[in-house]
């Protein structure tokens, strides 16, 4: 099947279907061979596993799904290695539980007592809130395209606040960005 078809079903069965969005875990680059198999686990099964590492203290590596976090990580490329928190921070990139079996990762744009606001770095409109408790973890390390880069990293920050300062442009920069990714594949 030729690359474009194959590209343009998946991508109307992955819009049609985007309620129930599938995590897909590939095997790393070093144990891929012929015979090797992607396995598809449902999200609100293996991010409520994360959860519960994390809660044990250990971190998670998994691979970002969707792109609302657009242009910073993105679908199926980048990966990020989840950790356990001691405070929240506006700016932290946030695995959270929106509603039950339903989580998201997203850039924590305001706290207000117990009250979790996030949005994606790729949306134009539309916040999610939880309380802190439904936060199960943090954004340790950002691996985009191969290359690791801590959360903390002062540029990385300071990129995250001035992208946060064009959410009224965020739109025609996000198309420039969409179609410079087309160029290039």
């Amino acid at each position: 099947m030729k690359k474009s078809i194959r590209k343009k079903i998946f991508g109307i069965v992955w819009k049609g279907f985007s309620p129930i969005r599938r995590l897909t875990a590939p095997a790393s680059p070093a144990s891929r061979t012929e015979n090797t198999t992607r396995v598809v686990i449902p999200n609100e099964i293996i991010l409520g596993q994360v959860k519960e590492l994390v809660r044990e203290g250990h971190t998670v590596k998994i691979m970002v799904k969707g792109y609302s976090m657009r242009p910073f990580l993105e679908h199926c490329r980048d990966s990020v290695i989840l950790g356990p928190f001691s405070e929240l921070k506006v700016g932290d990139v946030a695995l959270a539980e929106i509603f039950p079996g339903k989580y998201v990762l997203h850039r924590i744009i305001a706290l207000d007592g117990d009250q979790v606001t996030l949005m994606g770095d790729g949306n134009l409109r539309g916040k999610e809130y939880c309380r802190r408790e439904k936060v199960a973890a943090v954004v340790r390390t950002f691996i985009r395209n191969g290359i690791a880069t801590d959360a903390d990293n002062e540029k990385w920050k300071r990129y995250a606040r001035l992208w946060g300062k064009l959410l009224p442009i965020r739109k025609y920069l996000l198309w420039i960005y969409k179609l410079n990714l087309e160029q290039k594949s």
